[in-house]
């Protein structure tokens, strides 16, 4: 079996927007690969004007906000860096048994990078002069403004590059489960399994 992967285009965020962002993307992801019955619900995003589709999965949403809250403790020792959070899809295939017992192992079938590049908000130094601090102030907002609509433009692309890869890339996909796939989110230095 051939495992697909999307590399998603590079997201410039800030820490504080990092929950909301992966948030969004991962069960953007979710739903499109989620093949059983589930009850959507529509999420506004914190930060952005994006509104993105749940399942509906309680243990769902909660192992991805707790894998969300992992990667931001890394982030936090790890600051202004590069980094990726993949999403991975596997069958588990029992392998010949043996004396020691029945031994599974994984095949994967699809995998998503989410790459995000973590920058530190821009701090402008300090101004006696109250005219200064206007400009500085002003100017500031418009650049944080304007990064801001930047990334929501780009977000809105991650999405369009999800749902295309979902859409065209459907043959390596199993037969339906009759829950959510085997799948596990994996951020630097740990993996969570489900």
């Amino acid at each position: 079996m051939n495992c697909e992967t999307c590399q998603l285009k590079e997201l410039e965020v800030e820490p504080r927007e990092i929950k909301d962002v992966l948030r969004c993307v991962l069960h953007t992801i979710f739903f499109h690969r989620t093949l059983s019955l589930v009850r959507p619900k529509d999420v506004d995003c914190d930060f952005f004007e994006i509104t993105y589709v749940q399942c509906g999965l309680p243990e769902l949403e909660k192992e991805v906000d707790e894998k969300i809250d992992q990667f931001v403790v890394w982030v936090k020792k790890h600051p202004n860096r590069s980094t990726q959070v993949c999403l991975s899809f596997f069958d588990d295939k029992n392998k010949h048994p043996s004396w020691f017992g029945n031994k599974t192992e994984r095949i994967y079938w699809e995998q998503w990078f989410i790459n995000l590049h973590v920058i530190s908000p821009k701090r402008h130094g300090k101004s006696h002069s109250s005219k200064a601090l206007t400009n500085i102030g002003g100017q500031a907002l418009e650049e944080s403004s304007s990064r801001r609509a930047a990334l929501e433009s780009s977000i809105h692309e991650v999405l369009f590059q999800i749902i295309n890869f979902a859409n065209e890339k459907k043959d390596h996909i199993p037969a339906i489960p009759d829950r959510i796939f085997n799948h596990e989110i994996s951020i630097p230095m740990c993996v969570l399994s489900s």
